[in-house]
């Protein structure tokens, strides 16, 4: 195995976020996220419990950027852990 930088797991991981998050953004200006999450609910057999708020850009700029961010942590601890176990364990 080799090693990675954990600076490019952590951006590829604050990307996918942030774009997995700009799409529920787009899906709730659309109108289309409130019927997405009752159908979702209803596949796992439950009631749907929740109402979707109505859009607003700042919140979901703030939901983007948050996430982006969390992502990018996040990313750089799995290349930090890969780096430290992945390529030593392969060796041995």
């Amino acid at each position: 195995m080799r090693r990675t930088h954990p600076h490019s797991f952590g951006l590829v991981f604050g990307i996918f976020l942030a774009v997995w998050h700009a799409l529920w953004a787009l899906l709730v200006w659309l109108g289309a996220a409130q019927p997405l999450m009752d159908f979702i609910f209803r596949l796992h057999m439950i009631t749907p419990p929740y109402k979707i708020a109505a859009f607003n850009l700042g919140t979901a700029a703030t939901l983007v950027l948050v996430t982006a961010g969390i992502g990018y942590v996040m990313g750089c601890v799995v290349g930090l852990i890969w780096n430290r176990f992945g390529p030593r364990a392969a060796q041995s």
